[in-house]
């Protein structure tokens, strides 16, 4: 597509532009309308779990609720605290929904369909990942009120402790793919476990590790059980406390655009993404991208149904998971993994 517009008369440098900029909207616009149908999909499995109806009354089934509800915050007004850093506290809620943008950028959603497709497009994701917190750390320090500097002290100390964890759960996928190109390791994983299952995760090795990924990604984006940012019972609403109108509806879209990446991560890296689970002709008729949709929509059911189902840890519980348990674990599997590979690939004992 790029070549083509670039061979126009647009030029190369223009033709680049146009090219790059519809890609763009090509994927951050469904991913607006996902994130407004998977917040409906929210409610639904929780009032499901809870034997209740859930939105049912808005367009058919309740599917508009979520458009009626953004409606509802756009016609709102916003309300910027008197002692508020003004600048600070506008920004942050944009950075939230950047970062849960940007990260889109490497994802690949099929043979050659990605936007980005970079050699260290991994260490991008973690790069994005990391930043998309800051946009909670400022809003808590410019809204000029203690519940909202409480949750970002929270926030900032629940970011660095899991995503630690995540950096080594990591080595060893980079390690067996042998690259840090998304479509690199997703191609490693077909019929990676007896020739016929695609995905790390069907490995022995590898299926703690993505576990633990996906626990992780739980505390990174602050969802239940983890989500001691906004712990109502004890900080009003956390970081939003102050907000109103749009500014409050970008954190919410930030919050399940960062989910559905997440979900993205964990389908990419050790579920084969655009694979299908097997490795078996027929099932590669059914387009790549909807194989990769599909796994992010049952990651998005397992992190809602947590959410349903388990109560919210106490912040040590939260600190002591990822320091005293994760932590270590994930090193030790490092090792593991590590010296399994030097034998049997490279044949260290030879």
């Amino acid at each position: 597509m790029t070549a083509w517009f670039q061979s126009t008369w647009l030029g190369a440098g223009f033709g680049w532009f146009l090219a790059t900029l519809i890609l763009i909207l090509l994927i951050a616009l469904p991913l607006m309308l996902a994130v407004a149908m998977v917040i409906y999909a929210d409610r639904k499995i929780w009032a499901a779990m809870a034997l209740r109806r859930g939105p049912n009354v808005v367009g058919p089934l309740g599917l508009l609720q979520s458009f009626a509800d953004g409606l509802k915050v756009f016609l709102k007004e916003t309300i910027i605290p008197s002692g508020a850093n003004r600048g600070l506290f506008i920004i942050a809620p944009i950075l939230t929904f950047t970062m849960a943008l940007v990260g889109w950028a490497v994802v690949p959603f099929g043979p050659n369909m990605v936007l980005a497709n970079i050699n260290v497009g991994l260490l991008y994701l973690l790069a994005i990942s990391s930043m998309g917190v800051y946009g909670v750390i400022i809003a808590g320090w410019a809204s000029n009120s203690k519940y909202p500097f409480y949750s970002a002290l929270r926030a900032a100390a629940q970011m660095v402790s899991y995503e630690v964890s995540v950096g080594f759960v990591l080595i060893p996928v980079i390690l067996w793919a042998d690259s840090f190109n998304l479509s690199r390791i997703i191609e490693a994983q077909r019929g990676h476990v007896f020739g016929f299952l695609n995905g790390f995760g069907f490995n022995p090795l590898l299926f703690p590790m993505s576990v633990i990924f996906l626990i992780s990604a739980m505390a990174e984006t602050a969802r239940a059980p983890f989500d001691l940012t906004e712990a109502e019972s004890e900080l009003v609403a956390g970081y939003q406390t102050e907000y109103s109108s749009m500014s409050f509806a970008l954190f919410w879209l930030g919050e399940y655009g960062n989910v559905l990446l997440m979900c993205g991560m964990t389908s990419v890296l050790f579920w084969g993404g655009w694979l299908p689970p097997v490795d078996w002709w027929p099932l590669y008729y059914v387009p790549g991208i909807l194989w990769l949709f599909a796994k992010i929509g049952f990651f998005f059911f397992v992190f809602s149904w947590v959410k349903a189902t388990v109560p919210r840890y106490r912040y040590d519980q939260l600190m002591r998971l990822g320091w005293k348990i994760f932590l270590p674990f994930s090193l030790i599997w490092v090792v593991l993994v590590s010296g399994y590979l030097e034998i049997v690939r490279y044949g260290a004992l030879s």
